[in-house]
Parts: structure tokens; sequence; C-alpha cells
């Protein structure tokens, strides 16, 4: 028996987007020009959050770092963006590697009869959620009685 798929708030959201996606974007050039498109919207934001707090925690730190060496405190917040940058560095690492590899989709291209495979294929397993024919077979599967409840 197959495992039903996860209900759960968040991957409902998953699966409504995952859907959207192939829906808006059917065809393989579509989908190398969107997902580049992702990944360097994804690289510019965290680069940018990341030289932020590169530039508060430098401004800070040589105020901090007299105060600290007086006292002998090490601050918990300054450990906690250092703990944050790290990270945040790690993440522009893996982006830059999945960079490196998606450079190569741009390499494939397909007739266009296979672009038509493309959307149709998108077709059946995205189809439009708001499409008249579909909403009208929703309501009437969910009104048969002889259908057992999932």
């Amino acid at each position: 028996m197959p495992q039903e798929p996860c209900q759960c708030a968040d991957c409902l959201r998953f699966y409504r987007e995952h859907d959207r996606l192939i829906r808006e974007f059917p065809s393989l050039r579509q989908q190398q020009e969107v997902n580049w498109a992702a990944l360097q919207s994804f690289r510019t934001l965290c680069g940018r959050v990341l030289e932020d707090l590169q530039k508060k925690l430098n401004s800070n730190s040589y105020n901090q770092f007299e105060n600290n060496c007086q006292t002998g405190i090490i601050d918990k917040k300054e450990n906690s963006i250092t703990q944050v940058i790290s990270d945040l560095e790690n993440i522009n690492a893996h982006l830059y590697s999945i960079e490196a590899l998606m450079e190569r989709i741009f390499d494939v291209k397909v007739p266009e009869e296979v672009e038509n495979i493309f959307r149709e294929v998108a077709g059946e397993i995205a189809p439009d959620p708001l499409n008249l024919d579909r909403l009208r077979l929703n309501r009437l599967l969910h009104q048969t009685p002889d259908l057992p409840d999932k």
C-alpha cells in the first residue's frame, strides 16, 4: 500500500508551490531559468545579510573588545552573531557549489517537440486547481456517498 503524502500545513504549502511552479513554468527552458533566478536571488539576499552582519559585528567589536578586556566578560550576543555569520558563510559556499553544478543544465537544449512534451506532462502532473472542470469533478466526488472517506 503506497504511503499517503504528508498533510501538515508546511507540506501542503510545499505541494501547492511545487504544482504552481510546474504550471507556470512548464518547459525545460523555463524551469532552467526560474531555478537559476531562484538560486541567484538566494545568493544575493544571503550575501547582503552576511555583509550587514559582518559590518555590525566589526563596528561593535572594537568598542566591546576594549570593554571585554577590562571586565573579562564575553558578550553572548556577539557570540551568537558570530555563529550566524559562520552559518551564512556555509550557506553561501553551498550556493556557489550549486551554481557551478547548475551552469551545466544550460548546456542542454531540446527541440520544440520535446518542449511540447514537457508542457503536456506538466498539465498532467500539476493540473490547474481552479480549472472549472476540475472544480466540478471535485465537487461531484465529495458529494458521492459510496466513495470511502480518506
